[in-house]
């Protein structure tokens, strides 16, 4: 018999271990992506690939806070540093319900204001913007 893990803690592992590919391999082929800080939505594994990649360097002192779960995600709170900027954010996440549901969506909200703009130049500074074209 073989253990399965809750999804939603396999992301959180993977993101403190900072391994872009096992967080993306949990995520759906056509899984889809809503930045804190652009508008239209980021869908498959690639524009996440990316994304993850950029928000990894960018990000500093990242730190899991604190989790929640429901019958229809999993919200996992966090706090870092962009610059010399306080960030406080969550990450929701839908599906992945259980253990062989992938998840399908991941949408980020951070705060204070000063913060998410001082992400969002950051990210801009990096190629392509920090995400796919």
């Amino acid at each position: 018999m073989t253990a399965h893990v809750d999804p939603a803690a396999a992301f959180r592992a993977a993101v403190e271990a900072a391994d872009v590919e096992a967080a993306v391999a949990l995520f759906a082929e056509d899984c889809v992506f809503h930045s804190p800080v652009v508008h239209a939505p980021y869908t498959g594994r690639e524009a996440l690939r990316a994304i993850l990649a950029a928000v990894m360097t960018v990000f500093e002192d990242f730190r899991y806070t604190a989790e929640y779960a429901g019958p229809d995600g999993h919200v996992l709170e966090f706090a870092c540093r962009v610059g010399d900027r306080d960030l406080q954010g969550v990450d929701i996440l839908r599906g992945g319900t259980g253990p062989d549901d992938p998840i399908s969506e991941l949408a980020v909200l951070v705060r204070p204001y000063s913060a998410a703009t001082a992400l969002r130049t950051r990210m801009a500074e990096l190629p392509a913007g920090g995400a796919p074209a």
